[in-house]
């Protein structure tokens, strides 16, 4: 089921991937805390979750202890929405601070909370709503000033929206010291929304849901960003979530002598690995591949981190793989990302985007190591990889992944080892015979077919990846730094006009 439809028995968030991580949204007349300190999106939360009710016919009601109803409606014109089906409900009357509404027999705080619980009970009882926001408990607590005093009017609150048929949500901005446990205990279910920042680009923000009784969730930290029309919520990908579908036959790469190293081609299904120092041709190899699959008629998703869209697009072009029609025509999916704007949640929601709604059977993420400079702990890079790389092979996808390796030459270390993830590791590499710079192209492994043990020369001119025959006469090739101790006449021919390429 789709995370736009809801259960009978479920009321849906407004936020199609809170509703996914919920397994179709919540349960309805009970009393929900969603917490997170100011900035978080708790209002923008509040606000949807009113509006998606108001959509169904459901009638709601915003009840603020701290906003005014001009900021909020502030709030929702940046979203794009109009608060005319919401009533809202403001606690604070303008002329509610003066001097003649000071008393002074009784301690204030025990009258203005019996006062501000009972105003939102009357309200309550006045409008009938089905669906309810208060924004926000840190008042309560505020004018409570016990723990024993506010946990009681929680609990009368709980009590009487239970006989009241409303599905609450309590906003909570964390001001109590510490984690309010009390509340937890209380809530039927809790959401908690984190702003975190790095030490570069944006902030990143997630949620994870504390409890939800009665309901299975997906637990786990969960990107969201706030963007005009609401919260965008990124469920985290679990790859045991999605069925497996059938290995097909290995395709071509446009190249024969590469489908000979490779024991066939590329099998769908598979993640190839393409390692070797700056410059030396991953990217080259893998925009061929990627266009022999277009011009099959299949569709593809290409990510880019490391170098700017116009110089992947003209330096292909100048290769005879011109990109641009593809583009046109819907077959390829070409994006250029930000490591520092984009959160690793959005990226792999990009990736399920491109694969299940646009079709995509051939992705390439280019590169890796701008990937991993965009997450907080290698650890987690190579869990989330896996998670990815696990899903794309059960949907079937040729995944292509480029490492950059440090050094001209091409150091074995890498920032992170992806190639045990990988099924199967294709290594370029520099190496000198007679006073030239040439490159060489191996397979280290692969999985799905017997595979060629040799090393081949590669050229990248104006057709494009040209590979020759494979070359014996090397040392030192696991080393890191192949020489080449054969006769000239086993190399390629130097082809004149041969174009500078990058990675």
């Amino acid at each position: 089921m789709s995370a736009t439809q809801a259960l009978p028995d479920r009321a849906l968030t407004g936020i199609a991937g809170l509703d996914d991580i919920l397994n179709g949204g919540l349960t309805p007349h009970r009393m929900y805390l969603v917490e997170g300190t100011p900035g978080t999106g708790k209002t923008t939360l509040g606000l949807g979750f009113l509006l998606a009710g108001a959509a169904i016919g459901e009638t709601g009601l915003y009840i603020t202890l701290a906003e005014t109803e001009v900021e909020l409606r502030a709030v929702a014109a940046t979203h794009g929405w109009t608060l005319d089906p919401v009533e809202l409900f403001e606690m604070v009357p303008a002329d509610g601070l003066g001097e003649d509404q000071e008393q002074t027999l009784l301690h204030p705080s025990e009258v203005e909370l019996g006062e501000t619980v009972r105003d939102v009970m009357a309200k309550v009882d006045e409008s009938r709503p089905s669906r309810i926001v208060l924004d926000s408990l840190s008042e309560l607590r505020l004018l409570a000033q016990s723990p024993i005093r506010y946990r009681r009017q929680i609990l009368a609150l709980k009590h009487f929206f239970s006989t009241r048929r409303c599905t609450v949500l309590f906003l909570d901005d964390k001001s109590g010291a510490g984690s309010d446990l009390q509340l937890h205990s209380i809530a039927h279910g809790v959401v908690s929304l984190e702003q975190t920042l790095s030490g570069f680009g944006a902030q990143r923000r997630r949620l994870h849901v504390v409890k939800m009784r009665g309901l299975q969730y997906r637990g786990g930290y969960h990107d969201f960003e706030i963007e005009r029309g609401g919260l965008r919520v990124y469920p985290r990908l679990v790859a045991s979530d999605h069925d497996t579908s059938e290995a097909g036959a290995p395709i071509s790469t446009g190249s024969t002598e590469l489908d000979d190293l490779l024991g066939g081609g590329l099998v769908p299904g598979t993640a190839t690995l393409l390692t070797g120092p700056a410059g030396v041709g991953k990217t080259t190899a893998s925009v061929q591949c990627m266009v022999a699959a277009l011009r099959r008629g299949e569709k593809a998703a290409y990510f880019l981190f490391d170098e700017r869209l116009p110089t992947l697009l003209a330096r292909s072009a100048a290769l005879g793989m011109d990109l641009q029609p593809y583009i046109d025509d819907g077959r390829l999916d070409l994006r250029s990302i930000d490591p520092a704007e984009m959160s690793p949640g959005e990226f792999a929601g990009s990736i399920r985007a491109a694969v299940e709604e646009q079709g995509a059977s051939f992705v390439i993420i280019d590169s890796l190591n701008a990937y991993l400079q965009s997450m907080p702990n290698e650890q987690f890079l190579v869990l989330q990889m896996h998670e990815m790389l696990t899903y794309l092979g059960q949907k079937g996808v040729v995944s292509l992944l480029i490492l950059g390796l440090h050094g001209v030459m091409g150091d074995i270390r890498s920032d992170v080892d992806l190639s045990y993830l990988s099924d199967t590791v294709v290594q370029l590499r520099y190496f000198e015979a007679y006073g030239e710079v040439r490159q060489a192209i191996s397979v280290i492994k692969t999985r799905t077919a017997r595979h060629e043990r040799t090393i081949r020369e590669f050229q990248i001119g104006g057709n494009g990846l040209q590979v020759g025959g494979p070359l014996r006469e090397f040392q030192g090739v696991l080393t890191g730094v192949p020489t080449f101790s054969g006769e000239g006449k086993t190399l390629m021919a130097s082809q004149m006009g041969t174009l500078d390429q990058h990675g």
